[in-house]
């Protein structure tokens, strides 16, 4: 399995940037692993909030295939426990999925076309993060899935 984390716009700040790279080069001693980041839609000013959105998915649609299993990070997503995470890597997994595609939107979330297209939503907590930062706690919560189903004993660090 193949999984790949498509963000929109770039990490700006150099702490999260050598968190991330730190969490990407652990994750690929357990999974093929990418991070994608989505260049930001130009003239912004310009745009609706619902034009930028879709402007945002017409970017995202072109980097996922018909077989692709979508997983969209949303506040209206499901919870997860970091153990519970990992059952649910597991099971896609087990379940033969080739590519799967995590998604994290831009300031206005996704248009309704990503929503559709999506499989299934995560949210990584009640609270608010910026979509910077949530690259950072999903890599690390990545890892820690991982950790936990080879029985290692980061989760517990």
């Amino acid at each position: 399995m193949k999984i790949t984390l498509i963000a929109i716009g770039k990490t700006e700040d150099k702490y999260l940037i050598e968190g991330i790279d730190k969490y990407i080069n652990r994750l690929k001693h357990y999974i093929n692993f990418s991070f994608l980041p989505i260049p930001d839609v130009k003239n912004v000013k310009n745009l609706s909030e619902a034009q930028q959105k879709n402007k945002e998915a017409e970017l995202l649609h072109k980097q996922i295939n018909n077989g692709d299993v979508v997983i969209l990070l949303d506040e209206k997503g499901k919870k997860y426990s970091s153990v519970d995470f990992s059952n649910y890597l597991n099971k896609q997994m087990i379940g033969s999925v080739q590519h799967l595609i995590f998604i994290i939107g831009g300031p206005y979330g996704f248009d309704e076309s990503i929503y559709k297209r999506a499989n299934g939503l995560i949210s990584l907590s009640d609270m608010t993060f910026s979509h910077q930062m949530i690259r950072l706690f999903f890599v690390e919560q990545l890892y820690r899935g991982f950790s936990i189903l080879k029985g290692e004993p980061y989760h517990h660090a």
